[in-house]
């Protein structure tokens, strides 16, 4: 990532965030997942447009993100309404998010400010389901040597 301007700022803040559904329930399945990462980019679209995605995995029971945020905003700020908003939108278009539950995403998260390691956190958000099925070392050996993934 290249340093960013704004005015009277310059700043490279990259972060790693992960959170989960309440109680790590495997909520966001097939289209969900698609439609969910359009609700996180319109969410940071409308509220914070200087805020980018710049890789998203969102599987069954979490969701990574590598965002860019300016200084000038509170990470936990963005993080809560970006879970709030995709919530309310996401129970909007989904009828069994809203049945019987109280709360789409769990309270907390995890967060990593990236540094020098940038590549490792990218490749890691990337191919995060390979290395859940155990396939993740074969697909980053690949990428080392040059060779194309394979499927």
């Amino acid at each position: 990532m290249k340093t960013r301007v704004q005015a009277h700022v310059a700043y490279k803040l990259l972060y790693h965030v992960v959170w989960i559904p309440k109680y790590r329930y495997k909520l966001i399945k097939g289209g969900v997942a698609k439609y969910c990462e359009k609700v996180f980019k319109g969410v940071l679209a409308k509220r914070y447009e200087d805020v980018t995605i710049e890789e998203v995995n969102i599987q069954d029971d979490h969701v990574h993100l590598l965002l860019v945020v300016p200084p000038k905003y509170a990470i936990s700020t963005v993080i809560g309404d970006i879970k709030r908003l995709s919530s309310k939108q996401m129970r909007q278009k989904f009828e069994y998010l809203r049945t019987g539950r109280s709360a789409m995403w769990s309270i907390g998260y995890y967060i990593s400010s990236v540094g020098l390691n940038e590549s490792t956190i990218r490749n890691y958000i990337k191919y995060q389901q390979e290395q859940d099925s155990g396939q993740l070392q074969a697909v980053w050996d690949n990428e080392a040597t040059g060779k194309a993934k394979q499927s």
